[in-house]
């Protein structure tokens, strides 16, 4: 691999690995920054429901971003904008710390739709392969933000807000490793009067099923990573150990979402590997209303793999199915931003569930029952299709 090849594969990488921390490195510092910012609960809560719906509002703009200056510059930008929040999000008052969360967000929603093109614009003939760096990296940064904050604010003697301040070394580290593809120009994916994808996107079938994937592997995802230590504490499981088996589940998925893409894209259909990994999500459940006491670290590992590889698979479909980077681009932001639209909704609605029936029972089964919904798209959208090139 030459030293150019290497600086690019490497920023990419780490780019990737900043998906995900300005997010998950909310939770383990909430108590504290509500009490030190004076927020209720519900104050709180909506940091993340405000990132969360800033993934899914926000993604379709950046097809008009990338035909206006390339795909990577506008992952550049993304990296920027990301330092910049968590930085914001540091200062003092609750109107800056939503500012500055909605602005980290609104990057990360321009570089999730960013990504599958970049993929299929650098990476043409690997895109299996990097597909799985990828989310590996994604999975990642969500596991080491979490991990690691609070043992990070302990050690250096800063608040939270110094730990805030900290998540922008490694998207300013990611930023700079990017530069060179930014400033070299080279192919991009569309100027401004290339083509517009979003019509032939929209008015394929294929569209649809890659974002119903997209959107209940979400769902289902974001349902556990909100609810799991709850469901596992409340059938009596002693509270470091609910927190490890949510540690464990998302520790298998950063080894399943390297590998799965690499499989999976050697073959014409990922039917096969869509239908696994949604039965074995479904195997995951099913542990939890049956026996949640019973092997629990069973059920997460069979979990982490299900769920990881449904990611993975999502993400490879959306950068396997068009035939180039623009309509990359505009399916991944379809599908993507419907998603993270239904994924906000998934912890509220299975929270109503659980108060309205007074336990875990009814809200699992409706889990379930999504995945069987999840299981139909998987098989649609994992089916061999070619979106046309963008005219």
């Amino acid at each position: 691999m030459s030293w150019r090849s290497a600086v690019l594969v490497a920023g990419f990488a780490l780019a990737a690995l900043n998906l995900r921390p300005a997010i998950a490195g909310v939770s383990p510092l909430l108590d504290e920054i509500m009490g030190d910012v004076g927020l209720s609960p519900a104050g709180g809560g909506a940091i993340t429901t405000v990132m969360v719906v800033c993934l899914g509002v926000f993604g379709p703009v950046t097809p008009l971003l990338a035909r206006r200056v390339g795909l990577d510059r506008t992952l550049l930008a993304g990296l920027l904008v990301i330092a910049a929040g968590v930085a914001v999000r540091g200062l003092d008052g609750a109107p800056l710390l939503y500012i500055g969360s909605a602005l980290a967000a609104t990057a990360i929603a321009v570089m999730n739709v960013s990504m599958p093109g970049v993929v299929k614009q650098h990476f043409p003939d690997r895109v299996n392969l990097m597909t799985g760096v990828y989310v590996s990296c994604v999975v990642a940064g969500a596991a080491l933000a979490s991990a690691l904050v609070v043992p990070v604010e302990h050690a250096t003697g800063a608040d939270w807000r110094g730990v805030t301040a900290l998540l922008a070394v490694p998207a300013l580290l990611a930023a700079l490793l990017w530069l060179p593809q930014a400033l070299r120009g080279g192919p991009q994916q569309a100027g401004p009067d290339g083509p517009r994808p979003f019509g032939a996107v929209l008015r394929s079938r294929v569209t649809w099923y890659v974002t119903a994937l997209m959107g209940l592997q979400s769902l289902t995802f974001y349902v556990m990573l909100a609810w799991l230590p709850t469901i596992f504490l409340e059938a009596g499981t002693p509270a470091d150990q609910a927190g490890y088996l949510l540690s464990l589940t998302n520790a298998v998925q950063v080894g399943t979402s390297l590998a799965v893409p690499v499989l999976a894209g050697r073959r014409a259909s990922q039917v096969p590997y869509v239908v696994g990994a949604c039965l074995l999500t479904v195997f995951g459940y099913l542990g939890m209303l049956l026996a949640p006491t019973t092997l629990p670290w069973v059920w997460m590992i069979v979990l982490g793999i299900g769920q990881g590889a449904s990611f993975a698979l999502a993400l490879l479909i959306i950068a396997l199915r068009p035939a180039d980077p623009a309509a990359v681009t505009a399916l991944s932001a379809v599908a993507q931003s419907v998603g993270y639209v239904v994924a906000a909704l998934g912890p509220m609605l299975f929270g109503l569930l659980r108060e309205i029936s007074g336990g875990w029972t009814v809200p699992l089964t409706a889990g379930l029952g999504a995945l069987g919904v999840q299981l139909v798209a998987g098989w649609l959208a994992g089916r061999p299709a070619r979106l046309e090139r963008a005219r």
